[in-house]
């Protein structure tokens, strides 16, 4: 037997209650209990006892509104899922509900059993992914409370030392650093995280409910095309967690340089191919390997890393239609990849934090990314053995040339 989904309707309409109770009931093989309360102060009290798993909020709520109680409940510490019901269908009124904090709204008087089960349920799975933003930050701040005591450790070993005075400052200085930049990274991981997260899975939440709107055979382009935009945010989704996965590893010490040999040309070949089938619209990514050797001793999967990294990049700041060109050769005991793209370009004021962490650049903020692709292609090619150069022009495009030794050092 399916769990039973307990859920408080908030409403000072008797008649919706009534209306909200016979939809919920008209919902097949779910077992949900429906409590109800009229009054604001009530619904407040309520949701501090933390009894539902899901809370619906009218919008007219007496002298006060549902926007209003949804973002006093989120301020308190409330971690559960609100909808929103409202009489309005716009683009504000959706705004102004994801401001509030509120996972999802439905318009009064339209509202199916599918639509309330589907909202319901995504919804829920909605705030157990932001649960799991919330441990990734908890475990950041065990890290800092680790780092902490390894500077008190620090400074307790330079008082049973020699050491000159000027060199236990230096020593305490730059342990005060690490602990400040540490704090720095785990404040831009939540903000990203939280934002990155966000979009694409209100994107799956608001395409998945639209489906069920569709239901004859004359809607299926408009089915088709909320399938693409679920398929597409799953795929943004998988993207920044492997991101996200990738700077953890290396962090703690997990990659590792395993090279075998291989041919080159016919790698990048395939990767390139990969990828053409993801880029944008009118893109074409030109591959050439030039020269006869083409055996090369390298860590496959961070080549792989590496390459994809690169391409994903030149095609997001790269307009439609625009050309990416990928170019191997070796010679002189070296291993020379460079991609090049026709994109927006770096502005020089950038050019210094480019590798850095979460570091984005001023000309890409309506782009959505993490900032952590460039870093975790420099770290890998560091593993490698390699160097990671580049050459860019604000509005004429970048190359990037990464060259590693022909004989690849474990």
């Amino acid at each position: 037997m399916l769990d039973k989904i307990r859920i408080l309707l908030v409403d000072d309409d008797e008649d919706d209650y009534i209306l909200t109770r016979e939809i919920i009931e008209d919902i097949p093989g779910r077992n949900y209990i429906l409590e109800w309360t009229s009054n604001f102060t009530e619904a407040l009290k309520l949701i501090k006892e933390d009894r539902h798993d899901v809370y619906l909020v009218d919008y007219r709520l007496g002298a006060h509104d549902g926007l209003e109680l949804i973002s006093r409940a989120v301020t308190e510490g409330s971690s559960k899922p609100f909808i929103l019901l409202t009489g309005q269908s716009d683009r504000e009124t959706d705004e102004k509900a994801m401001h509030a904090g509120a996972l999802d709204y439905l318009v009064k008087g339209t509202i199916s059993p599918f639509d309330l089960e589907r909202s319901i349920r995504y919804s829920i799975e909605h705030a157990k992914s932001l649960a799991e933003i919330q441990k990734l930050n908890a475990d950041l701040e065990k890290r800092v409370e680790e780092r902490t005591l390894e500077l008190g450790d620090a400074i307790r070993k330079l008082e049973h030392t020699n050491r000159s005075l000027h060199e236990a400052q230096k020593e305490i200085r730059k342990a005060l650093q690490k602990e400040k930049e540490l704090h720095e990274l785990k404040s831009r991981f939540v903000t990203i995280a939280s934002h990155e997260f966000r979009t694409p899975l209100s994107t799956v939440l608001s395409s998945a409910s639209l489906i069920g709107k569709y239901k004859t055979t004359e809607d299926d382009d408009k089915r088709t095309k909320h399938v693409e935009r679920i398929k597409s945010a799953v795929n943004n989704l998988t993207a920044i967690l492997n991101d996200f996965l990738s700077i953890s590893r290396i962090e703690e010490g997990k990659i590792y340089n395993l090279p075998s040999t291989f041919d080159l040309e016919p790698f990048a070949a395939e990767i390139v191919d990969e990828m053409q089938g993801q880029v944008k619209l009118g893109q074409q990514i030109h591959y050439t390997h030039v020269g006869e050797e083409d055996t090369v001793n390298l860590d496959k999967q961070l080549l792989k890393n590496i390459f994809f990294n690169l391409l994903s990049n030149a095609s997001k700041y790269s307009g439609e239609g625009q050309s990416i060109y990928v170019t191997t050769l070796i010679a002189d005991g070296k291993i020379r990849i460079t991609v090049r793209d026709e994109g927006i370009g770096i502005p020089d004021g950038d050019k210094t934090h480019l590798f850095s962490p979460f570091f984005r650049a001023q000309n890409v903020t309506n782009i959505q990314g993490t900032g952590l692709g460039l870093n975790i292609v420099k770290r890998y090619v560091d593993i490698m053995d390699g160097t990671l150069d580049y050459q860019s022009d604000l509005g004429n495009g970048t190359t990037f040339t990464i060259i590693f030794p022909q004989t690849a050092q474990v």
